[in-house]
């Protein structure tokens, strides 16, 4: 089975954003880790979302991006 590009982008977004989930909720002092993956997985799946032309993800993942870049300069 072939793996596409959008599949890998698509996957590891997901992940990301579970992973940066956890590393929040957990309150370990995990939080800029946390928040720098959700920028990942924003441009990740923002990527993934525009070669496929999910027009209304891509808007939603450009507001998690800035969520998380909020939650980094917050948190230095």
């Amino acid at each position: 089975m072939k793996i596409t590009l959008g599949q890998s982008l698509e996957w590891f977004g997901v992940l990301t954003a579970i992973l940066y989930s956890l590393l929040v909720a957990s309150n370990a002092g995990l939080e800029f880790l946390g928040f720098a993956l959700l920028v990942i997985s924003a441009f990740s799946i923002g990527l993934w979302a525009y070669l496929g032309g999910h027009r209304g993800i891509l808007l939603l993942q450009f507001f998690y991006a800035t969520a998380g870049i909020i939650g980094m300069l917050r948190w230095f």
